[in-house]
C-alpha cells in the first residue's frame, strides 16, 4: 500500500498573476501515465506542497472536462503559500489528491444554475462553471454573480471578460462601495444585496455559493427571500481542512470530518452543522 502522505510530483507549466497577492498555477504530473489517467470530480480538493515547508489545501480550480493538467489558485498569506509564490515556471512542487466529495452535477441536468462567489472564493466555483459550460447543452440558464472588495481584487479577469461576452451566460460583477474605479462598468454593492436585486428565478434552479462565512450567511438569506429551498443551494467548506484524510482533526464539526464527508454541502446540511447559519 502506498503512503498516503507522499505527494505526486508536478511541474508548474504556467503561472497567472491574478492580483498582487493571488496566483494561479497550471500543473502537469511528471509521471506521464498519471498525467493521462488522473481523474477527479468538480468540488474535490488537493494538498499542494512547497518542499521543506509543508503543504496547503486548495480546491482543484480547473474542470474535470479539461484533461492533461490541473489548476490551483491561492492567496499568499502564510509560510507555505508565500513559498509557492516564489516558484517559477518549470519548477517542481507536490500534489496529494483528489480528496473529498463533489458537486452532484449529473443531478442538475436540465436545471438553471446560478453561481455566487466573492473574491478568492471564485476558484472552487470556477471548476463548476467550466464543467457546466463544457457541457452547455445539458443545462438551462447560467448566471454568475461575482464580487470583490475592489476592481483590483477580482480574479480570472480574462475569463470574466469571456463569460461576459458569451450570449449563453449572464454575468453580474460587483465591487464593494469605494472599491470601484472611474472605468468600472459593473455594479457597486455587496454580493448578497446585488444577488437579491438580480431577482434570479428560483424555479428549477440550483445555486452554488462560495465565499467568506459572513457572505455565505447573507447569501443564504437572500436566496431564501428569492424562493430557493435549502436543498437547492450548495456550498463548499474547503477552508476548514488541513491534512485531507481525517487524521489531524482540524476540520471536524462534532462527529463530522469535513475533509472526508465534504467539502461540498447543501444549505440544509450547513444549517444543521453550524448554529450561526
Amino acid at each position: 500500500m502506498s503512503n498516503i502522505y507522499i505527494p505526486d510530483l508536478v511541474t508548474i507549466e504556467d503561472i497567472y498573476e491574478e492580483t498582487p497577492d493571488i496566483r494561479s498555477f497550471r500543473l502537469v504530473f511528471k509521471d506521464e501515465k498519471l498525467r493521462e489517467s488522473f481523474e477527479f470530480k468538480t468540488g474535490q480538493f488537493g494538498l499542494y506542497s512547497a518542499f521543506g515547508l509543508g503543504e496547503s489545501t486548495f480546491c482543484i480550480a480547473s474542470s474535470p472536462t479539461r484533461k492533461g493538467y490541473i489548476q490551483c489558485t491561492y492567496r499568499k498569506t502564510g509560510r507555505v503559500t508565500n513559498a509557492l509564490g516564489e516558484l517559477s515556471i518549470g519548477d517542481t512542487m507536490g500534489f496529494r489528491g483528489p480528496y473529498g466529495n463533489h458537486f452532484p452535477i449529473e443531478e442538475w441536468k436540465g436545471k438553471n444554475i446560478v453561481f455566487i462567489a466573492g473574491g478568492i472564493a471564485l476558484p472552487p466555483v470556477r471548476s463548476v462553471i467550466w464543467n457546466i459550460l463544457d457541457r452547455r447543452e445539458d443545462f438551462g440558464d447560467v448566471t454568475i454573480v461575482y464580487g470583490a472588495k475592489t476592481v483590483e481584487d477580482l480574479v480570472y479577469k480574462e475569463e470574466l471578460k469571456h463569460w461576459d461576452e458569451r450570449p449563453d451566460v449572464k454575468l453580474i460583477q460587483t465591487v464593494d462601495p469605494g472599491g470601484e474605479t472611474p472605468e468600472w462598468q459593473g455594479e457597486v454593492g455587496f454580493v448578497p444585496t446585488v444577488l437579491e436585486e438580480a431577482k434570479v428565478p428560483a424555479e428549477n434552479t440550483i445555486a452554488v455559493v462560495c465565499g467568506p462565512p459572513i457572505m455565505i450567511k447573507f447569501c443564504l438569506n437572500a436566496l431564501g427571500t428569492l424562493g430557493f429551498s435549502d436543498d437547492a443551494v450548495y456550498t463548499t467548506l474547503e477552508n476548514k481542512m488541513k491534512c485531507g484524510v481525517g487524521k489531524c482533526g482540524r476540520c471536524n464539526v462534532g462527529d463530522i470530518y469535513i475533509c472526508k464527508e465534504g467539502p461540498v454541502y447543501t444549505a440544509t446540511e450547513i444549517k444543521a452543522m453550524f448554529d450561526d447559519f
